[in-house]
């Protein structure tokens, strides 16, 4: 039987390895050392031209099923690995037939979750993988993909820029529907509930799971995730002109849950703008060093996030495409921040820094807004701000404190005397 390849593979030389031989047996100086997950079939990694790819032997059936499947998550922009080629009509020297290969290009920097969940691993990091894990589910789903088989055994998980990111990497169970009932959703969901239990279990026995993390809360926890953010995604936000307010709530909603903003989407119609949000999970210190990136502004984390919120807002009312980010950013820093910055009153500047200062603007304009039932405007709400909160705060000097006693080894005693009500409004500590 001669060899037959579905979708011939970029790399021509895949088409001379040793498909005349099983796959487990394939010789040492043919494979790369890669960590595997776990797998109900023979997978092995090969390396042509500087190019991995995994090698996975299953039935044809299977295989060239799994392969289409690839490639329409792919179409779809899923977060996937890249199908590459069915190579079947297999026969050993002897004659004796073997099964057909799917060939995959390895997704590069991914680890399966046996290398990652391990003892070793912080709780608050596997929290941010398993968001990301629920956040894979939600774009599967919301593609009209049941993956029936959701498991950290077929995910990958890397790190990309800052963020995480999860990876289908076994769809043989899968189905592509134009949509998902609610029923195929849950059971989806279940199995992905019993499957995480299962694998956190398993590595919880060999005492290679983080004590602080138990196996069913953390499973029960990725559907609810998985709920909560189906219910925002899936919420029609519709908004006419002068409520850009509503997107500012969404965004927070949002970032109350967890996730971050990759990408939001305006598309206008007649009457009134219809938005899009991609959330995303990032790791600690990405918001600082993508605002810095952008704009030369240093700052901390929680106030970048909050800028990047707005410049994105920006970039997506004014149609400038993403490719085009640093023009945004530039435009947003005169536009947007540097007015607000220069519209405080000179004698009140020393009060708070000027990202902080912004991000107080932003806040005021959003409950304004929110009382207002419309969207009051940059300018307005700054100059309220102004007038009604940043005349109230103490200059930022006067609650530093003043010194007392001497420095030792271990200790410094500051002595404070704030003259605001309520020092908490103004996010300082000693």
């Amino acid at each position: 039987m001669a060899l037959q390849v579905t979708a011939a593979p970029d790399e021509p030389d895949l088409l001379f390895l040793p498909w005349d031989t099983p796959l487990e047996e394939w010789p040492a100086d043919q494979l790369v050392a890669l960590p595997r997950g776990i797998s109900r079939h023979v997978v092995r990694f090969v390396r042509m031209n500087g190019v991995v790819y995994a090698v996975k032997e299953v039935g044809e059936h299977l295989a060239v099923r799994e392969y289409r499947l690839l490639r329409d998550l792919e179409r779809l922009a899923v977060p996937c690995v890249e199908a590459v080629a069915v190579v079947k009509g297999r026969e050993t020297p002897e004659g004796e037939a073997l099964d057909p290969a799917l060939i995959t290009r390895h997704l590069q920097f991914s680890l399966p979750y046996r290398a990652l969940f391990s003892s070793t691993l912080r709780p608050d990091t596997a929290a941010r993988l398993l968001d990301a894990l629920s956040l894979l589910l939600v774009r599967l789903h919301l593609s009209g993909f049941s993956w029936n088989d959701c498991s950290l055994s077929n995910t990958l998980f890397r790190r990309d820029a800052g963020s995480f990111a999860a990876y289908l990497v076994d769809a043989e169970t899968g189905e592509l529907h134009p949509t998902l009932s609610h029923g195929q959703r849950e059971h989806d969901l279940e199995v992905a509930r019993i499957n995480i239990y299962g694998e956190l279990s398993d590595l919880e026995a060999g005492g290679m799971l983080h004590e602080s993390i138990d196996a069913l809360h953390t499973s029960d926890t990725v559907v609810r995730r998985y709920e909560q953010l189906w219910e925002e995604l899936t919420e029609a936000l519709l908004i006419k002109a002068g409520e850009r307010y509503l997107v500012d709530a969404h965004i927070r909603r949002l970032n109350d849950l967890g996730f971050d903003v990759a990408e939001l989407e305006v598309i206008s119609e007649p009457e009134q703008t219809r938005i899009r949000v991609q959330p995303k999970v990032v790791d600690a210190g990405h918001h600082s060093r993508r605002l810095i990136r952008l704009t030369g502004l240093d700052v901390q984390e929680n106030q970048a996030r909050r800028l990047l919120n707005d410049l994105d807002s920006f970039r997506a009312a004014l149609a400038i495409p993403e490719a085009d980010e640093s023009v945004a950013a530039h435009r947003w820093v005169s536009e947007v921040f540097e007015p607000v910055v220069r519209s405080i009153p000179k004698e009140q500047r020393g009060k708070l820094e000027p990202a902080e200062v912004f991000h107080e603007v932003l806040e005021h304009r959003w409950f304004l807004s929110e009382q207002a039932g419309h969207d009051v405007g940059l300018q307005a709400a700054a100059e309220n701000y102004v007038r009604e909160v940043l005349a109230r705060k103490p200059v930022e000097q006067a609650v530093l404190g003043e010194r007392i006693g001497t420095p030792s080894d271990s200790t410094m005693e500051f002595r404070l005397s704030f003259t605001d009500e309520d020092p908490d409004d103004d996010d300082t500590s000693p």
